[in-house]
Formats: structure tokens, C-alpha cells, sequence
């Protein structure tokens, strides 16, 4: 086990220096001069951050909307909740009156 730990870091390390390698390779043969790399590179930056910006917003207007949607779900769970509670406290009430009617021996259906 510990040599493969020691074979990862190994591949990690060396991964990393290559990476290093080729890119300090990349821009010493880019086939433009160094101001019009890093023109490039600032235009890509603002771009990468425009699309980044409209998609915070996309998606904050889907959760929003999300929201919406289950608090409207829970709203109509709740009257559902309610309506079966006041039904169940009715039920109980007439079955309250019928036992004492029939206890002082009325009639339990007035």
C-alpha cells in the first residue's frame, strides 16, 4: 500500500512539472508576440467572466423559481393538511353528540 501512495505522488509530481514544461514550451513557440498572448488571454478572461456572470444568473433565477414552486406545493400540502384536521374535529364532534344523546337517551340524530 505504501508504495503505491509513493508511486502516486511520484505520477502527481512528475504530471505537474510536465504540465509546467509545456506550457512554458506553449508560450515560447505561440505564433504571436507576447503582448498579443496575453491581449488574448485578457479578452478570454472577460469573456470567461461574462459567461460565468450569465450563468450565476440563470441559475438564481431557476432556484428562484424553484422556490416558488415548492412553496407553493407546501401551501397547498398545508390546506390539504387543514381541511383533513377540521373534517376529523367534525367527525369527532358528531360522534361526540351522538354517544351523549344516546347516553341521556335522545335522539342522537338532532
Amino acid at each position: 500500500m505504501a508504495d503505491r501512495d509513493g508511486d502516486l505522488g511520484a505520477f502527481l509530481g512528475g504530471f505537474l512539472v510536465g504540465g509546467l514544461i509545456g506550457a512554458a514550451v506553449a508560450l515560447l513557440l505561440a505564433p504571436q508576440s507576447g503582448e498579443e498572448t496575453r491581449a488574448m488571454m485578457l479578452q478570454g478572461g472577460i469573456e470567461l467572466k461574462q459567461r460565468a456572470g450569465q450563468a450565476a444568473t440563470d441559475l438564481r433565477a431557476r432556484a428562484e423559481a424553484g422556490a416558488e414552486q415548492l412553496r407553493g406545493r407546501a401551501q397547498e400540502v398545508a390546506e390539504e393538511g387543514k381541511t383533513r384536521v377540521n373534517d376529523a374535529v367534525d367527525a369527532a364532534r358528531q360522534a361526540a353528540r351522538r354517544k351523549r344523546a344516546g347516553l341521556e337517551g335522545e335522539n342522537p340524530n338532532t
